[in-house]
């Protein structure tokens, strides 16, 4: 892979060691154009008849770039907006409740926390226990697991002992799409949620949920709208998708599928493998030079973040971005927080390195 071109493609890195994909990935200047490029169109010629076919041909397309990044099949996945929609559809459409248990981890994102909240306060119960041992704490009580394929916190992976596990497993994938190799198969989840404006660089409000064919009859829709919707024009005769479509969201804008296809498609021509190695291959170098200079890292993976103690976490991000390096302090903890990607370089690590 030609980093150096890949890097090129991100006008924002030209400015900032930009290390904070892990909230917002840094937007290609293709994607920055696709979007332009889609309202301009729409504000010249308005928003009818033909002139919709661009916006639903892109959904089409989009599915298709996020079922590659999932390794499934287009017709497996839903378009959301976000990681904590699909996470919630989810959770919701189980139905759980008085005599359910739900597992997950002790470092799980609001994300998950919120639907967790919500199946709680229908009577189930929820149980906590370290992400990379979570399947020690599977019992006969538990319904499902739900936890993040890799822990927003520090980049710990979750214990891969769960694919076998024996109850359906539901993954926040926010941290995993785009940054790590996904495998939903080899995962053996039921369900995997994630996120396009991170890794994948894509647009604010935009996401998507993997469901397996095996877990569709236990799922019920949540708030089905139009684009659920095989015959959506036969009133209470209408007919669902008979797939994970039956799972969309209500709506997304022309321009912002535009944006994060185009993101998806710069990334996705440099290929995925060597997208992931290099992330993860600067990632351990950053952990590593952060080890030597005295940080106490905290446990991580093979991801691509990288979390170390500060005494003044908020003050340390202030100092950093006054330097030109853009991280993020994780709130009620002692870390800050660096998400290291394939278009980041040696440049950028240096420079994080020399600011503190």
């Amino acid at each position: 892979m030609d980093a150096a071109e890949l890097r090129s493609r991100f006008p924002v890195c030209a400015r900032y060691a930009y290390l904070n994909s892990g909230t917002d990935g840094p937007i290609p200047a293709e994607a920055a154009a696709a979007a332009t490029d889609a309202v301009r169109e729409q504000t010249a010629a308005g928003r009818w008849g033909p002139n919709l076919d661009p916006r639903f041909g892109g959904l089409t397309e989009l599915r298709a770039a996020y079922a590659g990044a999932l390794g499934c099949a287009p017709e497996r996945v839903a378009l959301t907006t976000s990681t904590s929609e699909g996470l919630g559809r989810v959770l919701a459409g189980l139905g759980l409740g008085p005599g359910d248990e739900i597992l997950t981890s002790d470092q799980e994102h609001p994300g998950l926390i919120g639907p967790l909240l919500a199946a709680r306060a229908r009577g189930a119960r929820v149980r906590t226990a370290p992400l990379a041992t979570l399947a020690d704490a599977v019992a006969e009580s538990t319904t499902v697991v739900a936890c993040s394929h890799v822990g927003w916190i520090g980049g710990e992976l979750a214990d891969p002992r769960l694919a076998d596990c024996g109850r359906p497993l539901i993954l926040d994938g926010a941290q995993g799409v785009g940054a790590v190799g996904v495998d939903v198969e080899a995962l053996n989840c039921a369900a995997y949620a994630g996120a396009g404006q991170k890794w994948l660089c894509g647009a604010d409000g935009t996401g998507m949920l993997y469901v397996a064919d095996w877990f569709e009859e236990r799922l019920l829709p949540v708030m089905p709208a139009y684009l659920a919707f095989a015959e959506p024009n036969l009133g209470l005769d209408s007919r669902l998708h008979e797939d994970a479509r039956r799972h969309d969201t209500a709506a997304l804008p022309r321009e912002a599928v535009a944006m994060s296809l185009a993101a998806a498609g710069v990334l996705g021509a440099f290929g995925w493998d060597a997208v992931h190695a290099r992330g993860r291959e600067l990632a351990a170098r950053l952990a590593g030079e952060l080890a030597e200079r005295g940080r106490t890292v905290a446990p991580r993976g093979d991801t691509t973040l990288v979390s170390w103690e500060d005494p003044e976490p908020e003050a340390a991000v202030a100092r950093l971005a006054a330097a030109g390096v853009v991280v993020r302090n994780l709130p009620n903890t002692p870390y800050v927080r660096a998400s290291v990607g394939a278009f980041n370089d040696e440049t950028d690590l240096d420079r994080l390195l020399e600011a503190l």
